[in-house]
């Protein structure tokens, strides 16, 4: 190999490569504690990131929908407005970011609250319902359990016979609360509580901050890699960024229309059936869908419970119900949907959220399918001009 400066800084970057590498299997328990600190201490600016990418997609919807496109030249100076128009054109501009912001915030928490509204008090109804008849099961027992203890006597003399040192058994019970730590995993999980209910507050802020100068911020970021990178490069890396922000953006709306599709089935289905809660559980199921693929089952969970109090044949039918409306969503809906949304088939997105699961849980689940999507649109583009340059037609 002929040692020029480019070859010799390939060789150089190897060699450093190599001896990262190499320190980070050996001290891996430090690499790992020493990475979780850092994740633990930008958690609130990661989850306000998040946030903001999220918010990000209805805001600009209602911003070019309420407001139009910005204008960023004035037109020609015969054709110039008024003092009175360039006034109301200035205020736009300026009430534009902040009023749509606002409005997505509201229709955020509106819908929240909606679900929350609908289900917390039938959930609080079926509770007082299963209290209700828990003296008819508890009479119910008792008569079972005269009826056991006449055929089998023998059983009925030992438990009447049975003697318990009920002092013992709350010391001992005392003991082992005192033993075990559950005050202190308590007062753990109660100081967890509170720093994720910190951290949330200072995502929500740093997300709103994000919004409103994210022009301003994008151009900045782009300064610095301009700055410091070569332009080919900074090039391609600001290429990537669009397509991955587009990506993102498409999934999420794909994910919500998928998800109102799903209410909707679970809707109009019930109520040909004549089931309980028809309009509760789609807006339920609608809802938790927002998950992929599995978030769905929550929603089946409640809706179950909510109708086993009205009638436990049709929650059994309720749940027969679910799975093939799930089926039918997750096998064909959800992949031609979300697919053709992020331009990705439906095996891979199939896959994506399968290995995404299987890594990172509900995260990767969401994350998988459009990371997935900007890898196999980047593959097929280097396909593409690699066949090109080499003159080949594949068919």
């Amino acid at each position: 190999m002929d040692l020029n400066k480019r070859n010799l800084y390939k060789l150089l970057g190897l060699v450093a490569f190599g001896v990262l590498l190499n320190f980070s299997l050996q001290h891996y328990e430090v690499l790992k504690s020493g990475l979780g600190w850092i994740i633990g201490l930008l958690a609130p600016f990661l989850l306000g990131a998040a946030t903001a990418f999220i918010l990000n997609t209805p805001m600009r919807f209602l911003e070019r929908t309420l407001f139009g496109e910005r204008k960023k030249t004035l037109p020609a100076r015969k054709n110039r407005p008024g003092r009175a128009e360039l006034f109301y054109e200035s205020f736009r501009r300026k009430m534009a970011r902040p009023l749509s912001l606002a409005l997505t915030l509201a229709l955020v928490a509106g819908v929240i609250f909606v679900v929350i509204f609908l289900i917390v008090p039938e959930l609080a109804n079926t509770f007082q319902l299963m209290a209700a008849a828990l003296p008819g099961f508890y009479a119910q027992v008792q008569e079972w359990l005269s009826a056991l203890s006449g055929q089998y006597p023998e059983a009925a003399e030992f438990l009447k016979n049975l003697q318990l040192d009920w002092q013992a058994l709350l010391q001992s019970a005392v003991n082992f609360v005192r033993s075990s730590g559950i005050f202190s995993s308590v007062f753990g999980a109660a100081t967890s509580v509170v720093s994720g209910l910190v951290d949330f507050f200072i995502g929500v802020v740093f997300a709103v901050y994000l919004l409103m100068q994210k022009e301003k911020l994008g151009l900045q970021c782009r300064k610095v890699l301009y700055a410091f990178l070569p332009k080919a490069r900074v090039d391609r890396l600001v290429e990537i960024a669009r397509l991955s922000s587009d990506t993102f953006s498409r999934f999420l709306s794909g994910q919500c229309l998928e998800a109102m599709i799903l209410g909707t089935m679970f809707f109009i289905a019930m109520t040909i059936l004549r089931f309980p809660y028809a309009l509760l559980i789609g807006v339920l199921v609608a809802f938790t869908a927002l998950i992929p693929i599995f978030g769905a089952f929550i929603g089946c969970i409640v809706g179950a419970f909510l109708i086993l109090m009205v009638d436990p044949v049709k929650a059994l039918w309720f749940v027969v119900l679910f799975l093939v409306l799930q089926q039918l969503e997750g096998n064909l809906i959800y992949p031609k949907v979300v697919g053709n949304s992020v331009g990705l088939p439906s095996i891979w997105v199939l896959a994506a959220v399968s290995i995404g699961g299987s890594m990172m849980g509900v995260v990767g689940m969401l994350v998988f399918i459009p990371l997935c999507s900007v890898l196999y649109t980047l593959l097929r583009e280097a396909t593409n001009r690699r066949l090109r340059q080499r003159n080949l037609k594949v068919q």
